[in-house]
């Protein structure tokens, strides 16, 4: 499933946690690792840029850009097929532009960072790259619930059986087939939207009278959506169990995360839970941002919001 991995890096704590996690999964899947650094000139030249930058000021960036190159790339072992560059432009459009012209299969950011005067592995960029990519991004904050280690005991996979939501369940998989890692799939009732939602409610022209019929049919569908992936992760050899909460996704899946001490979060960023789509927006971005465990967010095809 990967055989090209990139990982855009400015030599910081977290892209260093990134590359760490990038290079432990390029070794289950014999994948190569690209190591690159964007240099955003005109970011960096700022106030001083208005009649363009010196060719030694970009030469001095693009050292220092090689130098954090050779540095990350320290971190490989020998054997460990990795390439390094250094590209230029507007950092998510550069690291996005380069996993295109070189079918990158997934990218590893950290969230947080700095390139010259600019952050481009935190907020913004990260959250940019996650939503727009066209490749899975994994992202990682530096903790201690981050530390690669032995790799990938416990996986967990929010779902709600949606086409979008299953995208993730296969990288999900192959990434717990290589750990043999138990697979928690998860479905969240999204309390906040039924409840803010009209005495009655029509899907798939099926009427709900109550808010009490409407929980329990979106448990109903819950647990047969986890169950769905559960039999997938058992028909590959794989440990499964299921849950379904009710409560607001993104705390809700974080406390289950920490409760049972899952490594590493997939999450599709489109799909339906109820009446609200907890996938994409919010729900993402929120993992991203706060998550103590990495988080492995696919985009699903042709979903351009």
């Amino acid at each position: 499933m990967y055989d090209t991995i990139l990982v855009p890096t400015d030599g910081s704590d977290p892209a260093e946690r990134a590359t760490e996690h990038a290079l432990g999964l390029a070794r289950r899947f014999g994948a190569t690792v690209h190591l690159i650094t964007v240099v955003d000139v005109q970011s960096a030249g700022g106030l001083f840029n208005a009649g363009g930058v010196s060719e030694e000021f970009v030469s001095q960036l693009e050292d220092s850009a090689r130098e954090t190159l050779s540095d990350a790339a320290e971190l490989a072992d020998p054997d460990d097929d990795v390439r390094t560059a250094v590209v230029e432009g507007k950092p998510a459009e550069a690291i996005l532009e380069y996993a295109d012209e070189n079918d990158a299969d997934i990218v590893f950011m950290g969230t947080h960072g700095r390139t010259g005067i600019q952050r481009y592995t935190t907020g913004s960029v990260t959250e940019r790259v996650v939503r727009l990519s066209d490749v899975p991004v994994f992202t990682a904050h530096v903790t201690d619930r981050s530390v690669v280690g032995e790799g990938y005991d416990d996986v967990m996979i929010p779902t709600d059986g949606s086409d979008c939501a299953d995208v993730a369940v296969d990288h999900c998989l192959a990434i717990a087939e290589r750990y043999d890692a138990t697979v928690h799939a998860v479905n969240v009732v999204n309390v906040q939207a039924v409840a803010t939602g009209a005495d009655s409610w029509t899907e798939e022209g099926v009427d709900v009278g109550s808010t009490t019929d409407l929980f329990d049919d979106l448990e109903a569908r819950g647990e047969s959506a986890t169950e769905r992936v559960a039999e997938r992760a058992r028909e590959a050899g794989l440990d499964a169990v299921t849950d379904v909460r009710e409560g607001v996704p993104a705390s809700t899946l974080l406390d289950y995360a920490d409760e049972n001490d899952v490594d590493l979060i997939t999450i599709g960023t489109h799909g339906r839970t109820g009446i609200e789509r907890y996938f994409i927006g919010s729900t993402t971005a929120k993992l991203v941002r706060t998550s103590e465990v990495p988080v492995l967010s696919v985009r699903a095809p042709g979903d351009d919001e």
